[in-house]
């Protein structure tokens, strides 16, 4: 946990309006290599909000297949601009905007379909735009039904929430979030799931497991997997302040206890070698590589953990952590090549804000390797409106993890600041930034789900046990996943 400080800006929220556009044509698709046969259809479908919209675009081959495709079409209004986007590699010049596929989804076999989507903003009005070309040919003629769309082989991202949470309902078909999701991994600036559709995965952390072990005991993770219907558990292991370096082998055993436990109950892991002081990483560079060995071994076959391999480096360069980085994804990369690595940035987690700093050094220098996303923390009591602008500049380049935060101040204590709360919640929620809230504990202050003496008990289940902060962030936690 880190100790971090500043200012505040209100949060925009979003209500939603939608509108969908269906377009279809007999066209000539080409290739580098080749012509294909004529045929496409394209379908449109925005989701907005005050100043912002996402957009969902189905590209079906009704023709010959083809190895790669761009989409092109232009913006109806000039105030309309993409953010961020998934699935395609998005530029754009004035109102005319171009989507080029991807690795994964360029091949297109006739009556294949995918979707790609983005995040925009706008500032006039927000049109739909009414002409699109795939390959350099216009796209016009005749519209499909757009409540049938074809099927896609991508599914859309889901819409921005709602600003008042829905109600709760249970996963369907009483599925678990790693059932419906399976392994993640990074698409562009996104966390994806096992159909490569942008996801958000919603839970808590640990306290340090050598001081709280009875608040990870199994009527705990049972409230936590059912009750609060979490995505994640983040496994927090301190490597000084009477951590792993006393004991590696034993605080390995727990940690690895701890993944076996969230796993049988269709959690996400997140294992958090949790450095603090001193903030140098490099300093525990070794105990790093013996740990992170150890674990990714042990839980290489599993598709549902996550690798955060620096809890809040701070008083060192960007270049520093990068370095620490570029030496410990290897090690984990030998037994689980598939995993997503989480990086902590500068100054506390903080992309460097804390510091003076922000997130351009991230993005002009990024970690050499794949399926990496960046560690954003704060406390919302501490840490409100640049700090928020900053997370959204960042998370429109960079795939970003909250994998720490409060809703109270940067000392962990204090009164919970539920309007920052909300409002910074709100942000991670239209971003799909993950997240992971500090602590599920019955620590006596006030960042603690539990009421003190709650984890000497068997009861963990509904609001009796909790404290302010955990009352919130149950009942955010618990609203319903849209995977």
């Amino acid at each position: 946990m880190r100790r971090l400080s500043l200012p505040s800006r209100r949060q925009l929220l979003a209500t939603g309006a939608v509108c969908a556009l269906t377009l279809g044509a007999t066209v000539a698709l080409s290739t580098a290599s080749a012509s294909a046969a004529t045929g496409c259809a394209v379908t449109y479908t925005t989701n907005s909000w005050t100043g912002g919209f996402t957009a969902s675009v189905t590209i079906r081959n009704l023709g010959d297949p083809v190895s790669d495709w761009t989409l092109g079409f232009s913006f109806p209004d000039p105030g309309q601009r993409v953010v961020q986007g998934w699935s395609a590699t998005y530029s754009q010049s004035g109102s005319a905007v171009t989507a080029r596929s991807v690795g994964y989804n360029g091949s297109l076999g006739t009556g294949a379909s995918t979707t790609i989507g983005f995040n925009g903003s706008w500032t006039g009005s927000n049109p739909s735009p009414t002409s699109f070309t795939l390959n350099g040919t216009v796209c016009t003629g005749g519209t499909t039904n757009p409540t049938t769309p074809p099927p896609p082989t991508t599914p859309p991202p889901t819409t921005p929430p709602p600003t008042t949470p829905p109600p709760t309902t249970p996963p369907p078909g009483g599925q678990t979030p790693v059932a419906i999701n399976g392994q993640l991994r990074v698409c562009g600036a996104n966390l994806c799931n096992q159909h490569g559709r942008p996801i958000q995965l919603r839970g808590m952390s640990s306290h340090g497991i050598q001081w709280f072990p009875q608040c990870s005991k199994d009527q705990a993770l049972d409230a936590l997997a059912t009750d609060w219907r979490a995505d994640l558990y983040r496994v927090a292991m301190y490597v000084q302040e009477d951590g792993y370096e006393t004991d590696p082998a034993g605080f390995t055993a727990r940690v690895n206890d701890l993944v076996d436990k969230t796993t049988a109950r269709g959690m996400y892991a997140l294992i958090d070698f949790h450095t603090l002081t001193p903030g140098d990483p490099m300093f525990n560079l070794e105990r790093a590589k013996t740990f992170f060995a150890a674990v990714s071994a042990r839980h290489a076959n599993k598709n549902n953990v996550i690798y955060e391999i620096t809890n809040e480096p701070n008083g060192v360069s960007w270049s520093t952590i990068k370095n620490y980085a570029e030496q410990v994804i290897p090690v984990i990369r030998a037994n689980d090549p598939d995993a997503v690595v989480i990086v902590g940035t500068r100054a506390w987690s903080s992309l460097g804000v804390s510091e003076g700093g922000n997130a351009t050094e991230v993005i002009n220098n990024p970690v050499n390797a794949s399926n990496v996303m960046y560690a954003f923390h704060f406390y919302a009591a501490s840490h409100r409106d640049n700090y928020r602008a900053e997370l959204e500049r960042a998370a429109a380049r960079l795939p970003m993890f909250v994998t720490e935060f409060g809703t109270v101040s940067y000392t962990g204590d204090g009164a919970a600041d539920l309007a920052s709360s909300a409002a910074w919640v709100d942000l991670m929620d239209r971003l799909k930034i993950s997240y992971a809230n500090w602590t599920f504990s019955d620590k006596a202050e006030g960042s603690a789900a539990l009421r003190p003496g709650t984890c000497n008990g068997t009861q963990f289940a509904g609001t009796s046990v909790l404290t302010e902060s955990g009352t919130f962030m149950r009942n955010r936690i618990r609203t319903p996943d849209n995977f």
